[in-house]
C-alpha cells in the first residue's frame, strides 16, 4: 500500500506543481486562455492560488521524501484537497460540471494521502 500512496503523491506533486507554476509565471492573459475562471479574480488572487499549489505539491512529497517533519505531508494533503473544495464550488455557481468532476477525483487522491499518511505517522 505504501507504493501506492507515493503513487499518488507524485501525481498529486506533479500536478499541482504544474499549475502552480503556471498560475505564478503567466500573465493573466495569457491564463484566461487555458482556464476562463481566471477572468473573475485578479492577479494577485490567481498567484495566490497558485503559490498554494506549489507550495502543496512540494509538502506533499518532500517531508516524507527527506524524513524530515513528516507529518506536514498529510497537512499539505489536507490543504490541496481544501484547494479542491473551494475550486468545485466556484465550479457547481457556474455550472461547470467537467472541472467539478476533475476537482473530485484530485479531492480523491488527497483524501487518500491524508489518510493514509495520517494513519501511518500514528502507527
Amino acid at each position: 500500500m505504501n507504493i501506492t500512496i507515493w503513487i499518488l503523491q507524485g501525481i498529486l506533486a506533479a500536478m499541482f506543481a504544474m499549475a502552480g507554476v503556471m498560475k505564478t509565471t503567466q500573465p493573466k492573459e495569457k491564463l484566461e486562455k487555458s482556464l476562463p475562471w481566471v477572468k473573475d479574480f485578479s492577479l494577485p488572487m490567481v498567484r495566490f492560488i497558485g503559490l498554494s499549489e506549489l507550495l502543496g505539491a512540494i509538502g506533499v512529497v518532500a517531508p516524507m521524501l527527506t524524513g524530515i517533519m513528516t507529518i506536514l505531508t498529510p497537512i499539505a494533503a489536507t490543504g490541496l484537497a481544501i484547494v479542491m473544495v473551494l475550486a468545485s464550488t466556484y465550479h457547481l455557481r457556474k455550472k461547470e460540471y467537467k472541472e467539478i468532476a476533475f476537482n473530485g477525483f484530485l479531492f480523491a487522491m488527497a483524501a487518500i494521502v491524508v489518510y493514509y499518511r495520517f494513519k501511518t505517522l500514528a502507527a
